[in-house]
């Protein structure tokens, strides 16, 4: 069952943690965008992709089973064909959400959360709703 935008305001309230999957350390690319936007926002950012060691001067994780403390939000920037082995491991952290990002989209992913008790939302840019929903920018 999709999320309302109640629910997602919500999360977007609570959450203080979010892991960014798949970041790019290109300023230009969209996951450093959104990464940007929510470190600017207050969110404590864990960017975890292991082609780097920093990210926008944070330490980069390889998995985000490396990743010590506790995830709100993992919002993942990857293709829909490959994300299931981070949804596996997301479900195994436990956070309180995994958010695909805009485009993104695959509904065994979804069974795997929902079965799991973790909240869910895919093909939506979580910087698009939270300046939506915080920020009450349409």
């Amino acid at each position: 069952m999709e999320m309302t935008d109640k629910e997602k305001k919500e999360l977007l309230e609570k959450a203080r943690t979010i892991a960014v999957v798949g970041i790019s350390d290109s300023p230009e690319k969209p996951s450093n965008i959104v990464a940007r936007y929510l470190k600017d926002a207050g969110y404590t950012i864990i960017p975890v992709n292991p082609n780097y060691n920093e990210v926008l001067g944070l330490r980069c994780y390889k998995t985000l089973s490396d990743v010590e403390g506790h995830i709100d939000i993992v919002d993942i920037f990857m293709r829909s064909e490959n994300l299931m082995p981070v949804v596996e491991e997301a479900v195994m952290i436990r956070p309180v959400c995994i958010w695909l990002q805009l485009g993104i989209r695959n509904d065994d992913a979804k069974r795997l959360a929902e079965q799991n008790n973790i909240k869910f939302v895919m093909d939506y840019c979580i910087k698009i709703e939270h300046t939506r929903l915080i920020r009450g920018y349409r």
